[in-house]
């Protein structure tokens, strides 16, 4: 009973903020200030939702934002499924050198490395493009989604292979029927650490996008801070809105990490 209330008071502090936030978001702008202490407002209204949606650039942002994450996912875990591999199966010359390097690049700050970027994103012509941010969120997350990988891989018996291998199978289709099923919560963690970094990333958006067709929406919420004031119902609702792919992205894919673990507990 303990273990319960714990969790459940745990529970309730950490979607505190999401419910206040939401509560911001439905509440006049004349009574965010007057209202004081109130767990709900005595007056509803879904003006800033509309706002956000119907006038505002908002909807291009999240477009934006959508497509780089996704794009940057899917990239990210093909790669990261590779290299993973490798690593986990085989041992070839210069491996420790690869892995060393792949570490050392978690360990510098990154905003030392705006500038170098900048001037490379620009000898590319890849300056204000989403196509340069993909590349800059693919380099920046494949390595720690390689080791992601290789863990989930190492867990998987090398055994199921090899009889798949003198039953005939090539080791590209002993890795495709046996490994990626087995490894399908990897997967799945793979691609929402991957997306959920790309969706809320603000630095890189921020440094390397000038024209707002092509802005992404954390970038995007700065829009509602003004020199003198803040749209905190407008800024809110973009926020709630903001979480929906997420919880959508994370919904989707739930399915298939259980999958995996159920095969996995079914070959094992």
């Amino acid at each position: 009973m303990k273990k319960r209330i714990i969790l459940i008071s745990y529970l309730l502090f950490t979607l505190f903020p999401l419910y206040w936030m939401f509560k911001i978001s439905i509440t006049p702008d004349k009574l965010l200030y007057s209202e004081g202490l109130q767990y709900w407002p005595d007056v509803v209204t879904w003006q800033h939702y509309y706002a956000v949606l119907f006038e505002s650039n908002f909807p291009q942002y999240f477009m934006n934002s959508l497509m780089l994450s996704l794009t940057t996912a899917l990239l990210t875990t093909i790669f990261a499924i590779g290299t993973g591999y490798a690593f986990s199966r085989f041992n070839f010359k210069g491996k420790a050198v690869i892995i060393f390097v792949l570490l050392l690049t978690q360990m510098f700050p990154v905003v030392m490395l705006v500038g170098p970027l900048y001037n490379l994103m620009a000898d590319w012509h890849l300056v204000d493009s989403l196509q340069g941010l993909i590349l800059i969120y693919v380099a920046f997350n494949l390595p720690f989604a390689c080791f992601l990988m290789q863990s989930f891989i190492d867990a998987i018996p090398e055994e199921l292979e090899q009889a798949a291998m003198l039953d005939g199978c090539t080791r590209l289709q002993s890795m495709t029927k046996i490994v990626l099923p087995l490894s399908l919560p990897g997967i799945g963690a793979t691609l929402g650490f991957v997306f959920t970094a790309a969706w809320s990333e603000l630095l890189f958006s921020l440094m390397f996008i000038n024209q707002q067709s092509n802005m992404t929406f954390p970038a995007g919420l700065l829009n509602y801070v003004s020199r003198f004031s803040v749209e905190w119902g407008q800024m809110a609702a973009a926020m709630i809105l903001s979480l929906l792919p997420v919880l959508l992205f994370f919904g989707y894919i739930q399915k298939f990490m259980v999958q995996g673990l159920t095969t996995g507990a079914l070959k094992g």
